[in-house]
Parts: structure tokens; sequence; C-alpha cells
């Protein structure tokens, strides 16, 4: 039950004014029905004096609350972590590791590595969507007047797609997003992505695009011809997945400048989240980004930078 009332950062940062508060509100959150161990889940725990360190009476770990969490082996305080949690799941195009560092106080190497660790939290849902769903690819790379004339070259070579990451997009008419990076918008891993996360029957509208053929016995299907210079026909579009890849490009462009294909997924799903959440109070966006950090173990700078 969220306890916490906020609605702006001026609100959020005259609750959290401590780690002390920090630290009891991150407790509740991940030790809901009591402290346990995050090794063996033994639930017979000694505290050392000062309350922040713990040992298990059964596998004898030491631990602190951050262990098994993204916080894992931070020295950073809870406090700039909650911070920098807020930033990036209220700013709708992202935030640059550059302003978060200033804000929070870090480097921009640390601020870096807090961001992905907290993209890492950023989970998508899994359950399969239904009713009137659309689907679209995107892609992701530099610009051609950037590139050498050969690479410009294959650039322009089709559908303009070459040496660029495909990102594939569902939204239902109910709003909610899901995206993934997948390696070819090929008939083969579209059909696959679809009935991954698509329920049979449901209404699926779609540009031309030949990798989407052959889908008439699994799900109705509304077209609309982009290349003829249509956009909408009836009911058939494409226009909510089509704003979602907007905003996701301003993000790219203006925010980020670049995202490589190693950490792409990463920004995919924080911008999944955050616009699937966009509609919530602050601290309820918040509270699900806590809980999902108390879910999810941490990244090591060596597996970013390998």
């Amino acid at each position: 039950m969220i306890k916490f009332k906020f609605k702006s950062l001026v609100e959020f940062m005259d609750y959290f004014r401590t780690e002390e508060i920090c630290r009891r509100e991150f407790a509740k959150i991940r030790f809901p029905s009591g402290e346990y161990c995050p090794y063996c889940e033994h639930n017979e725990i000694y505290k050392f004096s000062g309350g922040r360190r713990y040992r298990c009476a059964g596998c004898k770990q030491d631990f602190s609350i951050k262990t098994g969490t993204i916080f894992g082996d931070s020295k950073l305080p809870l406090r700039k972590w909650f911070i920098a949690i807020y930033l990036m799941r209220t700013s709708p195009k992202g935030i640059s590791s550059l302003q978060l560092a200033k804000h929070v106080g870090v480097t921009q190497k640390t601020a870096w590595f807090m961001a992905h660790r907290i993209r890492k939290a950023h989970k998508q849902e899994t359950r399969k969507l239904r009713g009137k769903v659309e689907a679209d690819e995107t892609y992701i790379g530099g610009k051609a007047k950037n590139m050498h004339a050969r690479r410009r070259r294959q650039i322009f070579n089709g559908r303009g797609t070459v040496a660029k990451i495909p990102i594939f997009g569902l939204k239902t008419r109910t709003g909610k997003v899901r995206a993934h990076v997948i390696e070819s918008a090929d008939m083969e891993t579209l059909h696959t992505r679809l009935k991954e996360n698509v329920v049979k029957g449901a209404t699926l509208y779609t540009d031309e695009w030949r990798g989407y053929n052959r889908l008439g016995r699994r799900f109705k299907r509304g077209v609309v011809q982009h290349g003829a210079g249509e956009y909408v026909r009836g009911n058939a579009h494409i226009n909510g997945i089509e704003s979602f890849w907007a905003l996701f490009k301003r993000g790219y462009h203006g925010t980020y400048h670049s995202m490589s294909k190693k950490h792409l997924q990463r920004y995919v799903d924080e911008f999944v989240v955050r616009f699937n959440n966009r509609l919530n109070p602050p601290q309820r966006i918040f509270h699900g980004a806590i809980q999902s950090a108390a879910d999810t173990t941490q990244l090591t700078y060596e597996s970013l930078t390998a």
C-alpha cells in the first residue's frame, strides 16, 4: 500500500529528505511480510548495531537492504538512487547521463552506470494483448548524411534500412505499448513476435509490408497502404504506434543522441514502461519503480562495458 504522497519534484524531495526515510520506505516495499535473507530466504535475521547490516541465522551470510537489488554493492546513498529513478520515470523523452549527473550530484560515468541499472528494472508486461492492436516496425541508426558514401548507397537500397537496427512494436487501442528489438523484419520474425504477444482472434492493424502477410487464419487484419499515401481506412490505421515511435525518436535524437545495439533493448524497455504508466500519479509510478528495483538484481559495470 502506498503511504507517501507527492505531485511534484519539490514534494518528492520534501518527503524523502533523509537517508533514513529512504531506507525505511524501501524496507517496507522490499520486505512487506518481514525481513528475510536474500541468499537463502531464511527469515531469522540478526541486525548489527546501527541497523544497516544484517546476518542470516541460516546461511551466516552478511547482507544489507540493497543486496540482491539494482542497488547492490553501491556505495551511493539510497536518496540519490531515488532521485535518479524519479527523474527517469517522469521525463517523457528520458534524461541524459550528463543531466542526471548534475541533478543527482555524481560523475557522468556514475550516472550512466546508474541509469542502466535502473533501466534493467523497467520490465515490460508479458500478458498477451487483446482487442484491437496496431503493429509496426521502426529502425534506429545514424543519419545517412553523416555516413561514408558507400554506406549511404546501402542505406538507400530497398527500404532504406540496411545497417539500421529494427524494433517491432505493438499498441492496443486502449493505449498499452509493447516493443522489442529484433534481428530482422522478415515474415518469420514478425509472425513469431505476433504469436508471442497477441491473442489469437484479435484485430490486427498494419501497413502493407509483406512481412505481415498470411496472418488471416490467426488474426482479423486491417491494412493501410502507406505507399499509396493512405493513412486511415475506416478503423484501420497505425497512428497510435507511430506516435510512440515519434516520442521514442525524439528521445533518441534529442536526449541520448545514440543507442548502441548492445543496450538498445533496455532503452526500449525504459520508454515502453514510462509510456504505459504516463497517466498514473507520480507516487504510484515511483512505487512501481521501487518495487521493480527491489525485484531486480544488479548489473555489473564489467557486463555493461565488455
